[in-house]
């Protein structure tokens, strides 16, 4: 059993079974007397193992039968360049939503490739809101809609999804996928990191619309094709094998718990003790506006740095890991993803009660 509670943002806390499945399979996958590590991606084994992923997934997810699931590299910053080149077409505009560090990045990547319209930004007010639906303006034909549907660094998290009708809604999921129970429908492509809510990092999920994997120009290099991965089956090349088995594990865990629905539920239960003192404090102060906060990632502050270096230091004497925020803005973060139990996020808003008694 573990002696920590991780809180870090990613590489994130994985479920102790999964740890455990996988030290197994580390030794010996599938009685092949091979380890994960050493299997080939061709093996019968492990054409089984990334087939039944797929089917996990699309079942957790609900995902529609005209979409694909595809298993890539590069993290989710590859996609910030994938998907412009993949799906914005010569004299298109593609819209996006500045949330937060993660979203500019993509804009700027996306600005490589064709014309962009920054439909809405909360830059302004250091990125502390989601913009509301009528601050969004959206370009007409475009060829997408791009967002980041929880902002790592910042905290905060769209509540409900912008309505951008026939135009392709694309989301950077990475630090909220299968957190909460979304309709798949709405977008036409959703990608994710692993490394935070799905498994460990090495492994990007791309879940893409029939159609839209077509799209990409003849010129476009054959490893960042969608269309490659799709006829493939994700193996074009070696693809991560061992990050894909852990990804297989998660999501017989998240079965075992429920299914996402219920996961959802826990994670507002771990988000609330928090908020609850940071809303009754006026030793902390949250730093994201309460109908745009996250349920993922819980940035605060103290009275000054030096008592959250104290605080720091004292969370980790306790057994509580990973709390520092971002380098670029400082402070506290929790991040409570998925696997963090239930009694990870109660020892953190006990001691933040004690701590905050001790210090005022």
């Amino acid at each position: 059993m573990r002696n920590v509670f991780i809180f870090n943002p990613g590489p994130a806390v994985l479920p102790e079974p999964v740890l455990e499945s996988t030290s197994k399979a580390a030794i010996n996958f599938a009685n092949t007397g091979m380890s994960i590590m050493e299997v080939s991606h061709r093996s019968k084994e492990f054409d089984a193992l990334i087939n039944e992923t797929i089917s996990l997934l699309k079942d957790i997810m609900g995902i529609p039968e005209n979409y694909k699931v595809l298993f890539l590299q590069g993290g989710a910053s590859l996609q910030f360049a994938m998907v412009p080149m993949n799906l914005l077409g010569a004299g298109k505009t593609a819209d996006y939503i500045d949330t937060g560090s993660w979203s500019s990045n993509a804009i700027k990547e996306a600005k490589k490739i064709g014309q962009v319209n920054v439909a809405a930004s909360s830059k302004d007010q250091d990125y502390t809101r989601i913009p509301s639906p009528d601050e969004i303006k959206l370009t007409p034909g475009a060829a997408y809609c791009h967002i980041t549907s929880n902002n790592t660094i910042y905290g905060s998290q769209w509540q409900s999804f912008p309505d951008t009708k026939d135009v392709p809604l694309i989301a950077d999921m990475s630090s909220d996928i299968l957190s909460r129970v979304i309709d798949v429908s709405k977008f036409g492509l959703i990608y994710a990191g692993a490394q935070k809510n799905m498994g460990p990092s090495g492994v990007t999920v791309v879940i893409i619309r029939d159609d839209l994997a077509e799209l990409a120009p003849d010129n476009t290099p054959t490893m960042l094709k969608y269309s490659t991965h799709v006829s493939k089956n994700s193996m074009h090349n070696t693809c991560p094998v061992l990050p894909i088995f852990v990804v297989h594990e998660v999501l017989k865990w998240i079965i075992d718990q429920g299914g996402v629905a219920a996961i959802e539920k826990l994670n507002e239960k771990k988000a609330a003790l928090i908020y609850d003192i940071l809303d009754s404090s006026d030793f902390y102060r949250g730093t994201v506006q309460k109908d745009s906060r996250s349920k993922m990632n819980i940035p605060f502050r103290l009275p000054s740095e030096d008592l959250e270096k104290e605080f720091l230091s004292a969370a980790s004497a306790k057994g509580l890991v990973g709390l520092k925020g971002h380098r670029s803005v400082g402070g506290i973060r929790a991040s409570m993803y998925n696997a963090l139990p239930m009694e990870g996020a109660q020892r953190l808003a006990d001691f933040m009660t004690a701590f905050a008694k001790e210090k005022s």
